[in-house]
């Protein structure tokens, strides 16, 4: 009973310490973006941008993915976004990664936050990763090789007013697809 006290002692104690430890992750996902190559020059030119600190995806011939984010306008968060994507095709695996969608002008803004935005199959990403770069698509992918995160490059720009940038996070997935992404929107509600 007496160790018992103990941990009960001591749990509140731990959480005072560790609290610190824990960080936002919308800002920890932002600041890798901002270190990253060619996607640090996007957040002083864009409208806005949205924000997914984690995408879980998985997949074996039937695939799909889901992550849930923010959105920015002027750097100030202005409400809430999901993403789900379904696919089918040749793949395997399964993978996590964090994804920026920067919005060129109020248009294209406008366009993602109306409610329902999808990319269609010929939608393309540009992939950062520790050790590569890639460019991305529903309809497939490629990669080249980069010394780092930091000093990646990529052809990239705006494509009808978005530009997407990825960075993996763990995992390892094969795949050669067609499908595309859907995102919801929610604005956020003061409070």
């Amino acid at each position: 009973m007496n160790f018992v006290r103990r941990i009960l002692v001591a749990l509140p104690l731990l959480a005072v310490f560790a609290a610190p430890a824990f960080s936002d992750e919308y800002a920890d996902a932002i600041d890798v973006f901002k270190k990253a190559g060619e996607s640090a020059s996007f957040f002083g030119k864009s409208y806005g941008y949205a924000v997914f600190p984690s995408i879980g995806k998985a997949g074996l011939g039937i695939g799909g993915a889901h992550g849930s984010g923010r959105v920015y306008q002027g750097g100030a968060y202005v409400g809430d976004t999901s993403m789900s994507q379904l696919t089918i095709g040749l793949q395997a695996g399964g993978q996590a990664y964090r994804q920026m969608i920067f919005f060129e002008n109020k248009e294209s803004f406008d366009k993602f936050t109306n409610g329902n935005f999808e990319f269609g199959a010929q939608a393309t990403a540009v992939a950062i990763t520790a050790a590569a770069s890639a460019s991305t698509s529903t309809a497939g992918s490629g990669t080249s090789a980069s010394s780092s995160s930091e000093h990646a490059k990529a052809k990239s720009g705006y494509q009808n007013g978005m530009a997407v940038f990825t960075v993996a996070k763990g995992g390892l997935m094969y795949e050669a697809t067609l499908g595309g992404q859907k995102y919801k929107y929610k604005p956020n509600k003061p409070k």
